[in-house]
Protein backbone atom coordinates (compact mmCIF):
# COMPACT_ATOMS: atom_id res chain seq x y z
CA UNK A 1 0.00 0.00 0.00
CA UNK A 2 0.73 3.78 -0.48
CA UNK A 3 2.59 5.96 2.12
CA UNK A 4 1.46 8.91 2.69
CA UNK A 5 3.31 11.49 4.39
CA UNK A 6 0.21 13.13 6.67
CA UNK A 7 -1.97 9.85 7.04
CA UNK A 8 -1.65 6.51 8.12
CA UNK A 9 -3.20 3.13 6.59
CA UNK A 10 -3.98 -0.18 6.90
CA UNK A 11 -5.95 -3.01 5.73
CA UNK A 12 -6.87 -5.52 8.47
CA UNK A 13 -9.33 -8.40 7.88
CA UNK A 14 -11.76 -6.49 5.83
CA UNK A 15 -11.57 -3.10 8.05
CA UNK A 16 -9.34 -0.41 6.60
CA UNK A 17 -8.08 1.81 8.74
CA UNK A 18 -7.23 5.59 7.52
CA UNK A 19 -5.53 7.70 10.38
CA UNK A 20 -5.02 11.37 10.26
CA UNK A 21 -1.36 11.72 11.89
CA UNK A 22 -0.20 15.22 11.87
CA UNK A 23 -1.37 15.77 15.48
CA UNK A 24 1.57 18.38 16.26
CA UNK A 25 -0.49 20.26 14.24
CA UNK A 26 -3.87 18.88 15.54
CA UNK A 27 -4.36 16.96 12.50
CA UNK A 28 -5.31 20.08 10.68
CA UNK A 29 -5.94 19.83 6.97
CA UNK A 30 -3.41 21.48 4.37
CA UNK A 31 -3.88 20.62 0.82
CA UNK A 32 -1.19 17.97 1.05
CA UNK A 33 -3.12 16.12 3.61
CA UNK A 34 -6.79 16.95 1.63
CA UNK A 35 -4.97 15.41 -1.73
CA UNK A 36 -3.80 12.35 0.37
CA UNK A 37 -6.81 11.94 1.88
CA UNK A 38 -8.92 12.22 -1.26
CA UNK A 39 -6.43 9.33 -3.01
CA UNK A 40 -6.92 6.61 -0.17
CA UNK A 41 -10.66 7.11 0.08
CA UNK A 42 -10.60 6.16 -3.74
CA UNK A 43 -8.28 3.34 -2.86
CA UNK A 44 -10.40 1.96 -0.04
CA UNK A 45 -13.31 2.18 -2.66
CA UNK A 46 -11.73 0.10 -5.21
CA UNK A 47 -10.27 -2.43 -3.05
CA UNK A 48 -12.48 -5.40 -3.03
CA UNK A 49 -10.17 -6.40 0.04
CA UNK A 50 -11.72 -3.39 2.14
CA UNK A 51 -15.27 -3.62 3.22
CA UNK A 52 -15.59 -1.18 6.13
CA UNK A 53 -13.50 2.47 6.28
CA UNK A 54 -12.62 4.15 9.92
CA UNK A 55 -11.74 7.16 10.06
CA UNK A 56 -9.33 8.25 12.91
CA UNK A 57 -6.77 10.31 14.12
CA UNK A 58 -3.58 10.22 16.54
CA UNK A 59 -2.83 12.86 19.07
CA UNK A 60 -5.39 15.17 21.26
CA UNK A 61 -7.81 16.50 18.41
CA UNK A 62 -9.58 14.34 15.76
CA UNK A 63 -9.35 17.53 13.26
CA UNK A 64 -8.65 21.21 13.86
CA UNK A 65 -9.81 22.33 10.35
CA UNK A 66 -7.72 24.30 8.50
CA UNK A 67 -3.89 24.28 8.59
CA UNK A 68 -2.77 28.24 9.86
CA UNK A 69 0.59 27.81 7.18
CA UNK A 70 -1.96 26.69 4.84
CA UNK A 71 -4.56 29.69 5.51
CA UNK A 72 -1.49 31.96 5.12
CA UNK A 73 -0.85 30.79 1.68
CA UNK A 74 -4.35 30.80 0.66
CA UNK A 75 -4.92 34.49 1.74
CA UNK A 76 -2.86 35.61 -1.23
CA UNK A 77 -4.70 33.40 -3.52
CA UNK A 78 -7.20 34.77 -6.11
CA UNK A 79 -10.48 34.01 -6.81
CA UNK A 80 -9.96 30.94 -9.46
CA UNK A 81 -7.09 29.99 -6.88
CA UNK A 82 -9.54 30.10 -3.99
CA UNK A 83 -12.03 27.68 -6.67
CA UNK A 84 -9.45 25.19 -7.06
CA UNK A 85 -8.05 24.96 -3.48
CA UNK A 86 -11.67 24.73 -2.25
CA UNK A 87 -12.71 22.19 -4.52
CA UNK A 88 -9.99 19.64 -3.64
CA UNK A 89 -11.81 19.75 -0.41
CA UNK A 90 -15.34 19.34 -1.61
CA UNK A 91 -13.83 16.25 -3.95
CA UNK A 92 -12.49 14.48 -0.54
CA UNK A 93 -15.41 14.72 1.93
CA UNK A 94 -17.69 13.36 -1.60
CA UNK A 95 -15.29 10.56 -1.90
CA UNK A 96 -15.99 10.02 1.87
CA UNK A 97 -19.16 10.34 1.26
CA UNK A 98 -20.03 8.56 -1.54
CA UNK A 99 -17.59 5.20 -0.38
CA UNK A 100 -19.55 2.42 -1.73
CA UNK A 101 -17.91 0.70 1.83
CA UNK A 102 -19.67 2.07 4.88
CA UNK A 103 -17.24 4.84 6.60
CA UNK A 104 -16.91 4.72 9.98
CA UNK A 105 -15.77 7.87 12.26
CA UNK A 106 -13.78 7.50 15.24
CA UNK A 107 -13.25 10.87 16.93
CA UNK A 108 -10.96 10.50 20.33
CA UNK A 109 -11.03 15.00 20.74
CA UNK A 110 -12.05 18.15 19.08
CA UNK A 111 -12.99 18.57 15.79
CA UNK A 112 -13.62 22.18 13.87
CA UNK A 113 -14.36 23.07 10.98
CA UNK A 114 -13.35 20.94 7.96
CA UNK A 115 -13.16 18.08 10.50
CA UNK A 116 -16.84 18.39 11.54
CA UNK A 117 -17.54 18.25 7.59
CA UNK A 118 -15.55 14.81 7.81
CA UNK A 119 -17.41 13.46 11.07
CA UNK A 120 -20.73 14.64 9.07
CA UNK A 121 -19.96 12.85 5.70
CA UNK A 122 -19.14 9.52 7.44
CA UNK A 123 -21.76 7.34 7.51
CA UNK A 124 -21.43 6.39 11.09
CA UNK A 125 -19.49 8.37 14.16
CA UNK A 126 -18.55 8.36 17.61
CA UNK A 127 -16.97 10.54 20.09
CA UNK A 128 -15.16 10.27 23.52
CA UNK A 129 -17.78 12.57 25.96
CA UNK A 130 -14.57 15.08 26.13
CA UNK A 131 -14.90 15.67 22.19
CA UNK A 132 -15.78 19.50 21.31
CA UNK A 133 -16.82 20.71 18.01
CA UNK A 134 -17.54 24.16 16.14
CA UNK A 135 -18.22 25.58 13.04
CA UNK A 136 -15.65 28.86 13.32
CA UNK A 137 -15.93 30.12 10.05
CA UNK A 138 -17.83 33.17 10.42
CA UNK A 139 -15.25 34.03 13.17
CA UNK A 140 -12.66 34.77 10.31
CA UNK A 141 -15.10 36.73 8.12
CA UNK A 142 -15.65 33.12 6.23
CA UNK A 143 -18.38 30.64 5.95
CA UNK A 144 -18.47 26.74 6.59
CA UNK A 145 -19.61 26.13 2.24
CA UNK A 146 -17.92 23.24 1.07
CA UNK A 147 -18.32 21.09 4.14
CA UNK A 148 -22.39 22.74 4.27
CA UNK A 149 -24.08 20.09 2.42
CA UNK A 150 -22.45 17.44 4.73
CA UNK A 151 -23.39 19.32 7.75
CA UNK A 152 -27.02 19.81 6.67
CA UNK A 153 -27.75 16.50 5.69
CA UNK A 154 -26.14 15.39 9.26
CA UNK A 155 -27.87 17.85 11.63
CA UNK A 156 -30.30 19.50 9.99
CA UNK A 157 -31.06 23.25 8.47
CA UNK A 158 -32.07 24.18 11.93
CA UNK A 159 -29.08 23.30 14.21
CA UNK A 160 -26.81 24.12 11.21
CA UNK A 161 -28.05 27.90 10.77
CA UNK A 162 -27.67 28.34 14.89
CA UNK A 163 -23.61 26.47 15.08
CA UNK A 164 -22.93 28.00 11.76
CA UNK A 165 -24.14 31.92 12.82
CA UNK A 166 -22.90 31.72 16.58
CA UNK A 167 -19.66 29.76 15.58
CA UNK A 168 -19.96 28.60 19.08
CA UNK A 169 -18.27 25.31 20.36
CA UNK A 170 -20.73 22.46 21.47
CA UNK A 171 -20.10 19.27 23.38
CA UNK A 172 -20.11 15.58 22.45
CA UNK A 173 -23.99 15.61 24.32
CA UNK A 174 -25.29 17.74 22.23
CA UNK A 175 -23.57 16.62 18.84
CA UNK A 176 -24.93 13.62 20.15
CA UNK A 177 -28.12 14.99 20.37
CA UNK A 178 -28.30 16.80 17.23
CA UNK A 179 -27.34 14.41 15.48
CA UNK A 180 -23.66 14.88 14.31
CA UNK A 181 -22.97 11.69 16.53
CA UNK A 182 -24.49 7.87 16.82
CA UNK A 183 -22.58 7.05 20.27
CA UNK A 184 -20.79 8.78 22.82
CA UNK A 185 -18.13 6.79 25.35
CA UNK A 186 -16.21 7.58 28.16
CA UNK A 187 -12.37 7.17 26.56
CA UNK A 188 -10.56 5.45 23.54
CA UNK A 189 -11.02 1.85 24.50
CA UNK A 190 -15.17 2.45 24.37
CA UNK A 191 -14.31 4.12 20.64
CA UNK A 192 -12.62 1.18 20.14
CA UNK A 193 -15.28 -1.04 21.62
CA UNK A 194 -18.04 1.16 19.57
CA UNK A 195 -16.51 0.70 16.36
CA UNK A 196 -15.68 -3.06 16.40
CA UNK A 197 -19.15 -4.02 17.10
CA UNK A 198 -20.77 -1.77 14.01
CA UNK A 199 -17.36 -3.67 12.35
CA UNK A 200 -19.04 -6.74 13.43
CA UNK A 201 -22.35 -5.89 12.52
CA UNK A 202 -20.88 -4.61 8.91
CA UNK A 203 -19.31 -7.59 7.72
CA UNK A 204 -22.13 -9.90 8.42
CA UNK A 205 -24.22 -8.03 5.76
CA UNK A 206 -24.19 -8.46 1.41
CA UNK A 207 -21.00 -5.72 0.15
CA UNK A 208 -23.36 -5.00 -2.41
CA UNK A 209 -26.34 -4.93 -0.45
CA UNK A 210 -24.42 -2.02 1.55
CA UNK A 211 -23.45 0.02 -1.27
CA UNK A 212 -26.97 -0.13 -2.60
CA UNK A 213 -27.69 0.93 0.67
CA UNK A 214 -25.83 4.30 0.77
CA UNK A 215 -27.12 4.56 -3.23
CA UNK A 216 -30.64 4.64 -2.35
CA UNK A 217 -30.27 7.17 0.40
CA UNK A 218 -28.87 9.22 -1.93
CA UNK A 219 -31.49 9.07 -4.11
CA UNK A 220 -34.91 9.60 -2.19
CA UNK A 221 -33.53 11.42 0.78
CA UNK A 222 -35.60 14.89 0.63
CA UNK A 223 -38.01 13.50 -2.03
CA UNK A 224 -41.64 13.83 -2.19
CA UNK A 225 -43.52 10.18 -2.03
CA UNK A 226 -44.92 10.56 -5.48
CA UNK A 227 -44.77 7.95 -8.06
CA UNK A 228 -41.44 8.35 -9.04
CA UNK A 229 -40.37 8.13 -5.76
CA UNK A 230 -42.17 4.61 -5.28
CA UNK A 231 -41.30 3.77 -9.00
CA UNK A 232 -37.60 4.11 -8.09
CA UNK A 233 -37.43 2.28 -4.67
CA UNK A 234 -39.16 -0.93 -6.41
CA UNK A 235 -36.83 -1.02 -9.39
CA UNK A 236 -33.92 -0.78 -6.72
CA UNK A 237 -35.30 -3.97 -4.86
CA UNK A 238 -36.00 -5.77 -8.11
CA UNK A 239 -32.94 -5.38 -9.43
CA UNK A 240 -30.75 -6.63 -5.91
CA UNK A 241 -32.99 -9.10 -5.57
CA UNK A 242 -32.36 -11.09 -9.46
CA UNK A 243 -28.33 -9.92 -8.86
CA UNK A 244 -25.99 -12.95 -7.46
CA UNK A 245 -25.75 -11.34 -3.92
CA UNK A 246 -29.43 -10.89 -3.44
CA UNK A 247 -29.65 -14.96 -5.17
CA UNK A 248 -27.48 -16.13 -2.55
CA UNK A 249 -28.74 -14.15 0.51
CA UNK A 250 -32.47 -15.22 0.23
CA UNK A 251 -30.62 -19.01 -0.46
CA UNK A 252 -28.57 -18.80 2.43
CA UNK A 253 -31.43 -17.52 4.53
CA UNK A 254 -33.57 -20.27 3.13
CA UNK A 255 -31.35 -23.03 3.62
CA UNK A 256 -30.07 -21.67 7.14
CA UNK A 257 -26.67 -21.24 6.17
CA UNK A 258 -23.96 -18.27 6.31
CA UNK A 259 -23.92 -16.18 3.00
CA UNK A 260 -20.44 -16.64 0.93
CA UNK A 261 -19.72 -13.16 2.35
CA UNK A 262 -19.94 -13.82 5.43
CA UNK A 263 -17.35 -16.89 4.91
Amino acid sequence: MTTYQNILTEIDAGVGIVTLNRPERHNAFDDAMIAELAEVMLSMANDPAVRVVVISSVGKSFCAGADLAWMQRAAGYDFEQNKADAGMLAEMLRRIAACPKPVIARVQGPAYGGGVGVIAACDIAVATFESRFALTEAKLGLIPAVIGPHVLAAIGERYARRYMLTAEAFSAAEAYRIGLLHEMVADEAGLDEAVGEWVEAILKNGPRALAECKALVRAIAGRPLDAQLIETTVESIARVRVAPEGQEGLAAFLEKRKPNWAN
